[in-house]
């Protein structure tokens, strides 16, 4: 009997190592996820290279429209996303492959335009006035895993010197330059955040919250006119923004400011650039005070709700 110990043990070694230099030998198979990220990089280096060496022709342009289409797919297939009422079907957010163009670097997602825009006329097309008639709102999945990768991906993105997106994903949610960053970068507007509105957390959420908003290329906008709301469940995340009617002004808020910018203009020049900022901040925390008294914040707030149900398909 203790002579068969030493000889089972060893076959036990034997075909342990075995398995285990057949497990190192074994190429991991890369994850749907990571496959996306791999030919989303490779069309990046591809395009930015040729378009940095002057390359706008049609090829060019239909080989990029080649690889968005399969970036979406790729999307289409980690997310399993249907369409939503009222939206159109899915296209694929990131807005250029071109590291150049301004819009470059948004959340690696997939997008649901509305039908209609905020006038009730036919979305993605002039309207009776000429002019493009821009969706009422939009929906943006992903994965949390994807976000992940984003938020490491954009922690310096504006630079080690400026505020960035917090890397936390319940911060960043929250954080006016996540959404400036990964959703709304058309135009060159930046968004900023009110004031943060009481929806109830859908009970298959783990996390929820909106925000009531506007857009800015300089100071920040006399009126909150959009609504931006974000959920986590079930590994995804859902993230939709649109108008709202009515939007909502302070004229309190907006005199207080116009009395700062009115010193300026009127004292030392040195010193208008200070008094300017100060209105700016004085009528940011003037506006998030009164917010909550505005008879247009419980629909600004109902509204917001309405979008979130519509972002997660129910």
């Amino acid at each position: 009997m203790h002579k068969t110990l030493p000889i089972i043990f060893g076959l036990l070694a034997t075909v342990c190592c075995s398995m285990l230099s057949k497990a190192a030998a074994a190429p991991l198979t890369p994850s749907l996820e990571d496959r996306y990220i791999a030919a989303r990089d490779k069309a990046i280096q591809k395009f930015s290279k040729e378009y940095d060496a002057g390359k706008f022709d049609d090829t060019a342009q239909k080989a990029e429209d080649a690889a968005r289409t399969d970036l979406q797919a790729q999307l289409s297939e980690i997310l399993g996303e249907a369409a939503r009422p009222g939206f159109g079907p899915a296209t694929l957010n990131l807005e250029t492959l071109y590291k150049g163009d301004e819009g470059f670097g948004m959340l690696d997602s997939l997008r649901f335009d509305a039908n209609v825009g905020k006038t009730g006329e036919k979305a993605g097309e002039n309207g009776a006035d000429g002019k493009y008639v821009e969706p009422k709102a939009r929906i943006v999945v992903t994965t949390q895993t994807l976000l992940v990768r984003w938020l490491r991906a954009h922690k310096d993105w504006w630079g080690k010197d400026s505020k960035n997106v917090p890397q936390q994903i319940g911060a960043a949610l929250k954080d006016e330059s996540f959404y400036t960053q990964a959703i709304a970068a058309a135009g060159g507007s930046a968004v900023v955040n009110f004031n943060s509105l009481p929806i109830t957390k859908p009970a298959s959420a783990t996390f929820a919250y909106a925000t009531l908003a506007g857009r800015t290329q300089d100071t920040i906008p006399d009126a909150a006119d959009e609504v931006f709301v974000a959920a986590l469940a079930n590994g995804k995340v859902y993230i939709a923004y649109g108008s709202i009617e009515p939007n909502m002004q302070i004229p309190a808020c907006i005199a207080m400011r116009a009395e700062y910018n009115k010193r300026a203009e009127a004292g030392d020049a040195k010193k208008s650039g200070d008094l300017r900022q100060q209105g700016e901040n004085a009528y940011s925390r003037c506006f998030s005070r009164r917010a909550t008294q505005q008879p247009s914040f419980a629909e600004a707030t109902k509204q917001a709700q309405a979008l979130l149900a519509a972002a997660m398909g129910r």
